[in-house]
């Protein structure tokens, strides 16, 4: 059976994002990104479901550094709300309850009601692994926070239901592929890609204003640093719009003029959440 990588657990929300958007394959977990990776590129896997960013944590570390070196292509995206379930074993009392293990940030975005309940955090390497410990510990004062796959897959009770702080708690995944895939130009299109630009007086501001005087709508653009070195910034950026489009062709020519560096990770259909962002954004 054709099969989709994903670093994590069974039960972890990577697991949740395979089954959601590609229920046709087999999820396969991965100890590291790196794995995900390389299970893809070694052909143990055909796609990889891959976390981009969070709402409330920001961009997930070290995928920027990974995805340009990975030599694999984004043909498509994947929006998943976040929910975390307080679980502990079977037959426990919430007031049995004493810690809560977890991710770093899934405690983060839990901290409020753990405040409340009086539980106090332990980190834990993932979700879905803190999930695993708590049903192997055998301890009833000892619960986890994870998602309700994760409870279902190591037979948990779910004490305490959606316990996260902020409702919009939404994940991006990229899924990727050995193979980019060849989607028509047309409305609802993402294109993604990575840039250094030379060593110029006002260079990114003169590569930028190409997708201003053409009409190209940049959804996201983030730095981050190269090998340590402070002055080497690299950036990545998701456009709306499609390579072959004239204005979006239009304004990679004139970035890439001032680039020192320029890949394109993949053009994919945009993912109906976008639709739900943009709405909410304009008050409708």
């Amino acid at each position: 059976m054709p099969r989709i990588s994903f670093q994590g657990e069974p039960g972890a929300n990577s697991h949740i994002a395979c089954q959601e958007a590609r229920s046709d394959l087999e999820a396969m977990p991965c100890a590291t990104f790196e794995d995900a990776f390389a299970a893809v590129h070694d052909g143990e896997a055909d796609l990889a479901m891959i976390p981009i960013e969070n709402s409330v944590a920001g961009r997930v570390a070290d995928i920027h550094h990974l995805l340009p070196e990975s030599g694999l292509h984004i043909i498509g995206e994947h929006f998943l709300p976040i929910h975390h379930q307080l679980v502990a074993l079977k037959g426990a009392k919430l007031g049995d309850l004493k810690t809560a293990q977890s991710h770093v940030q899934a405690l983060g975005q839990c901290r409020q009601t753990l405040r409340k309940l009086g539980i106090a955090p332990v980190v834990g390497a993932d979700t879905a692994g803190s999930a695993r410990e708590i049903a192997e510990q055998n301890d009833a004062s000892r619960g986890a926070i994870a998602s309700a796959l994760a409870a279902e897959v190591y037979g948990l009770d779910i004490l305490a239901q959606d316990i996260e702080d902020e409702s919009h708690n939404t994940t991006r995944f990229v899924i990727l592929s050995r193979e980019a895939v060849d989607v028509p130009s047309g409305p609802d299109i993402i294109t993604t890609f990575v840039f250094r630009v030379r060593n110029l007086p006002a260079a990114l501001y003169k590569a930028m204003g190409g997708f201003a005087t053409n009409g190209v709508n940049m959804t996201k653009l983030e730095s981050y640093q190269l090998e340590a070195k402070f002055y080497a910034s690299q950036f990545y950026a998701d456009i709306e719009g499609h390579p072959d489009d004239l204005p979006v062709a239009r304004a990679f020519e004139e970035l890439r003029f001032f680039c020192a560096d320029f890949k394109m990770l993949g053009s994919y259909p945009a993912h109906p959440y976008r639709a739900n962002i943009a709405e909410t954004a304009n008050g409708d």
